[in-house]
């Protein structure tokens, strides 16, 4: 991987490991506009002023965006969560490697 590209990934990488991003834009993902307060029912947990500020650097890379009838993915977010597409599947089958894991041993 070049130094330009190095720099990329860890930019992008850097925007989607603040707290609750990659939650938004998960969100976001069924394409439907979602008002804040939706959005933010929608994420859990987070407070309003953390979505506001996460809403800001996200419109700010140009993954969300912003119309009439709410927040939803610009075509840069959907490409980037096709992307990420696998990681659902991923994250079932780890998990549930994971709960194997830590299963107690069988009792004779």
């Amino acid at each position: 991987m070049s130094t330009k590209e190095s720099a990329a990934t860890n930019e992008l990488l850097g925007l989607l490991e603040a707290r609750y991003a990659m939650r938004v834009l998960w969100a976001l993902r069924d394409g439907h506009p979602q008002t804040f307060r939706l959005l933010q029912d929608s994420v859990g947990n987070i407070t309003p002023n953390t979505l506001n500020t996460r809403l800001k650097e996200l419109r700010a890379a140009n993954l969300v965006g912003h119309g009439g009838e709410g927040y939803c993915l610009t075509p840069s977010g959907m490409d980037l969560l096709k992307r990420l597409a696998d990681l659902q599947a991923f994250a079932t089958k780890w998990a549930s490697a994971q709960g194997k894991k830590k299963s107690p041993p069988p009792q004779e």
